[in-house]
């Protein structure tokens, strides 16, 4: 199936309660190690780029990198721009192949926030593209966006009204969640999610998921979190993996890029199989 849209991707891990895993992505070895993952569980996939890594990259490198490396795989594959406050980016990434994007506009005004992501999701239908939303801000920075004060939380009618005012595909509630490491283990609001599906049957993106336990992630998953980001776990796996092969090759006297590069892809394939098993989406890249 290879390239295939956010909705395809969602509603049947909605439907049957398992979590797709979303992972960010930063450059061509993650890329092609996460769809290596995937394809490997048999899982479908969101690949997610944060807007650093688009503007670090560019965002006709990074298409054609997609393009090459997702034509290899045969499991569902998304390719989505998460947390975005800028519509010219927004734009930027839809032309080039984007085919998912998170406007974030939770640190504006929410009728400016409605008013702007509802202006997205009519820019998106154009380019075949679905959109997720977020009313409220996740606690936390993540690759230089966000805040680690946490936001005022809104009503369940504000929520309910987002939803249905924007027409978004997919909508990201704080119920507790943060970007980044958790220093202890987070207090979350199960309730807030059963009370969205409830009232709107509409899948659920679960921020800040790196760091949560197991009996946390499958909770949430029951109640309708159909997306499940991962950023800091796949960040750590790399750069810790990279240092510990490094410090190998220092004791060794032997320097060869290619092996480090090999070694921390198997990481980085280990780490997104073992999301998939977790999430109980692997397998299903059929459905």
């Amino acid at each position: 199936m290879s390239v295939a849209t956010l909705r395809e991707v969602v509603e049947p891990a909605f439907a049957e309660r398992y979590g797709v895993p979303a992972i960010n992505i930063f450059n061509d070895l993650t890329l092609e190690a996460v769809l290596a993952g995937a394809e490997k569980a048999q899982s479908p996939i969101i690949v997610q780029t944060s807007v650093k890594t688009v503007k670090s990259i560019g965002a006709e490198v990074i298409a054609a990198m997609w393009q090459a490396m997702v034509a290899r795989v045969s499991v569902p594959a998304v390719l989505h721009l998460d947390h975005c406050p800028d519509v010219e980016v927004v734009k930027t990434c839809l032309a080039n192949g984007w085919n998912s994007v998170l406007f974030d506009g939770s640190s504006l005004p929410a009728e400016q926030n409605l008013a702007l992501t509802k202006e997205v999701v009519d820019l998106a239908k154009q380019y075949g593209a679905q959109v997720e939303g977020e009313l409220e801000a996740i606690t936390g920075v993540e690759d230089d966006h966000g805040s680690d004060e946490e936001a005022e939380r809104h009503s369940l009618q504000a929520s309910l009204d987002f939803i249905d005012e924007t027409g978004i595909d997919v909508f990201a509630p704080s119920i507790g969640n943060a970007h980044g490491a958790y220093k202890s283990t987070p207090v979350l609001d199960f309730d807030r999610v059963s009370d969205l599906v409830r009232e709107r049957s509409i899948p659920i993106a679960l921020h800040g998921g790196s760091g949560m336990t197991n009996e946390q992630f499958a909770e949430l998953i029951s109640r309708g979190c159909a997306k499940v980001n991962i950023s800091t776990s796949l960040k750590e796996t790399y750069m810790k993996q990279t240092l510990a092969f490094l410090k190998g090759a220092e004791s060794a006297d032997k320097w060869d890029p290619p092996s480090l590069f090999a070694s921390v892809h198997a990481d980085v394939v280990d780490l997104v199989v073992d999301l998939a098993e977790q999430f109980g989406s692997a397998g299903k890249a059929g459905n």
